[in-house]
């Protein structure tokens, strides 16, 4: 691993522990056992290097765009994302946490305001396309209470740590779509 790529995890990590504000970038230098001087050299402020953290998030959701098997049935379509999804949740659960953070400090909002936005589009863009193919008068409704009913688990799962029942929540849901 790369110095900046070991500056975002460590920077991802910090963040969604102390929270944004509450970690200075000395702090994040010396976890990572170098200088400010060289983490200006990636990065021209503290928020660009948030910046950066925020952007990780978004690959991961176009990794599931550029992943997908184009053979698959709506209901396949629906199960792998939830496979997807349910499996980055415990793999990658430092970065789910770090996007709940930012999205509820307002100082982190303003500053990813445009990424935020981005990714919230992107991922409704992505359900969308797969419930259009279920029922496309109601794709919209149906892709947000998707998405929704993701939120909430996550939350859940965040909220409780390892006491959340993820795998039930996960058999439950892949349960409800595949009936649709």
């Amino acid at each position: 691993m790369n110095k900046k790529d070991e500056l975002i995890n460590i920077a991802t990590k910090l963040f969604s522990e102390k929270g944004y504000s509450n970690t200075p970038l000395s702090k994040i230098c010396q976890k990572a056992n170098i200088s400010k001087g060289l983490i200006y050299h990636h990065y021209t402020s503290k928020d660009d290097l948030l910046r950066e953290v925020y952007k990780k998030s978004i690959n991961d959701v176009t990794q599931l765009i550029d992943n997908k098997n184009k053979n698959l049935s709506v209901n396949e379509e629906i199960k792998e994302f939830l496979e997807f999804f349910f499996t980055q949740l415990t793999t990658k659960k430092i970065l789910f946490q770090f996007d709940l953070n930012v999205i509820i400090q307002p100082q982190t909002k303003n500053v990813l305001h445009d990424l935020i936005k981005e990714k919230s589009i992107l991922t409704l863009r992505l359900v969308n396309k797969v419930f259009k193919k279920l029922d496309s008068k109601n794709s919209m409704l149906l892709s947000n209470v998707f998405i929704t009913e993701l939120e909430g688990v996550l939350l859940g799962y965040i909220i409780s740590g390892e006491s959340y029942p993820l795998s039930d929540m996960k058999d439950s849901l892949i349960k409800k779509y595949m009936s649709l």
